[in-house]
């Protein structure tokens, strides 16, 4: 008798961990991703928000605020995203204007049902060798609800602009 009531609580256990796990398992990344938490506002306005909130130090903080920003477009989506055919309702990116660093940051607001498949492409098609005698060292491809940043650099660039990114979430 022991032994049946053993396995019976084994199973409603192991039934009601399944069942858990079903559903957060459902959930899509980009729920898992932003928590529910979303960034509003013009892009423009958030890559400098991102700029100005970035920890590194005051001299590449400095550079950073010197950076080109301007509207990702069909005649350099090619060379800002790696590929053609991405899709978005609002582009930005940001690059040094004339510098032997490898680095670019790219905002993209998108549907929130490509969000993944964005990220998929980006990661992708990210070539971390596109400029002459420099690579970036780090890729990253993430999101908070339907703004996705793809940001290739060195390491602590990343990180640092990705930490200021997240912290822009509501």
């Amino acid at each position: 008798m022991k032994k049946r009531i053993t396995a019976y609580i084994i199973t409603i256990v192991t039934a009601v961990c399944m069942a858990f796990m079903v559903t957060a398992c459902g959930k899509s990344e980009t729920e898992n991703n932003a928590g529910g938490k979303t960034i509003e506002g013009d892009l423009q306005e958030v890559m400098a928000q991102i700029y100005a909130g970035v920890d590194l130090d005051a001299e590449t903080k400095e550079a950073m605020q010197g950076f080109v920003t301007d509207t990702l477009t069909s005649d350099n989506e090619q060379a800002l995203l790696g590929v053609e055919g991405v899709s978005y309702t609002e582009g930005v990116y940001s690059v040094p204007m004339i510098s032997s660093i490898a680095y670019q940051c790219v905002l993209l607001r998108v549907a929130p049902e490509d969000v993944e498949n964005v990220k998929t492409m980006l990661k992708e098609n990210a070539d971390v060798n596109k400029w002459v005698c420099v690579s970036a060292e780090t890729v990253l491809v993430e999101n908070v609800g339907d703004v996705v940043l793809f940001i290739m650099s060195d390491q602590e660039a990343a990180y640092a602009v990705s930490a200021s990114f997240q912290a822009l979430a509501q």
